[in-house]
């Protein structure tokens, strides 16, 4: 099979793109990413080595090139990361969300039904549901639960899960939605809490926390998520959508204190920033669907996820430093400038 993965120069993506690579050498990966500052091409370099994968630089917007990948390329299989993800930014511009997380969206879905595919899959976010309160631990997010949403970027991303429902009942096209727990792992952007705070916590730099830090999340490791949609796109029910849990709940101050730990750091480099704006006071999410119909579990409990990720940090450096540095724009034109 033909997969094709847009926004797999990010942190998703680009594991789902290696998980992929790993588990099914014999499928063609096709990745599509317009490199913006959260894509970093340097992060898929050993991907790019493989002869059963290709890049383009290309954003889900552009109708005209998105269409001339389709008709090249014929992809049975679209797996859609490409979005605008982080809350903050969204507040702050909400129109580029808005633009690439519903307008692209329909590009792609568009591209769907006039090249044919055999599955469209959506990649949305628990984020859409709102938020849970924090004394109802009995409480959790399941494909039920109405949709409602706190910032620009979750209203994105529900409508945009509203608009793929709405391509499979109008047209017929071949759909599944899967809605994850936050995510952490390796190639994640160091503007997310987890690797924001191992990046500050090594150069002995503030550890920013919204609040109080009470803020609970449900944790996933990333390479749980890619096993998660690999079992939905090739085995999930058209038209459905799929909640991908971790089971790992967490308050965010307890992370960064967990994090000072492992490395060694002092906890008064801890420091209380004022909230987000509508921030989100809980998520958690009932995994008991795709348990049932496809097997799935996590398979990564958070003590041993969040070593490992560290581990990652440290062992990649460079990754993340030329990040921070702002270097890491540059990979796309030393790799393709004179092709």
């Amino acid at each position: 099979m033909t997969i094709l993965v847009t926004g797999g120069a990010g942190f998703i993506g680009s594991n789902f793109i290696y998980y992929l690579l790993k588990e099914h050498p014999e499928d063609r990966v096709l990745c599509v990413d317009c490199l913006t500052y959260a894509g970093n091409l340097s992060t898929l370099k050993e991907a790019l080595e493989k002869p059963n994968f290709r890049f383009f630089k290309t954003n889900i917007c552009d109708r005209e090139g998105v269409y001339e990948i389709f008709e090249a390329e014929k992809p049975d299989i679209v797996v859609n990361f490409a979005a605008e993800s982080h809350v903050d930014r969204s507040i702050e511009t909400p129109e580029i969300f808005l633009q690439t997380n519903i307008l692209g969206t329909q590009v792609l879905m568009d591209a769907c039904r006039k090249y044919g595919i055999q599955r469209y899959h959506q990649v949305s976010t628990d984020e859409v549901y709102g938020d849970l309160p924090l004394d109802r631990p009995d409480l959790f997010f399941t494909e039920k639960t109405p949709l409602h949403t706190s910032s620009p970027y979750s209203a994105s991303k529900a409508s945009a899960d509203l608009l793929v429902g709405a391509y499979h009942r109008t047209y017929g096209l071949p759909v599944t939605i899967s809605r994850c727990s936050n995510n952490y792992g390796p190639y994640h952007f160091p503007e997310k809490l987890i690797p924001l705070m191992i990046a500050n916590a090594l150069n002995d730099k503030p550890l920013p926390v919204y609040g109080t830090g009470e803020n609970v999340r449900d944790w996933l490791y990333v390479e749980d998520h890619c096993r998660a949609i690999d079992l939905i796109i090739r085995k999930g029910t058209e038209g459905e959508v799929y909640n991908v849990g971790g089971h790992n709940e967490m308050k965010n101050l307890d992370i960064v204190k967990l994090i000072c730990d492992a490395l060694g750091k002092p906890q008064s480099l801890i420091t209380f920033v004022t909230d987000r704006k509508g921030h989100d006071m809980r998520y958690a999410i009932d995994p008991t669907k795709i348990h049932n119909e496809l097997g799935w579990l996590p398979e990564t409990k958070f003590a041993d996820g969040i070593q490992k990720t560290i581990k990652w940090y440290l062992d990649n450096k460079p990754w993340w430093e030329t990040i921070i540095s702002g270097e890491y724009v540059h990979y796309y034109e030393k790799m393709y400038g004179n092709r």
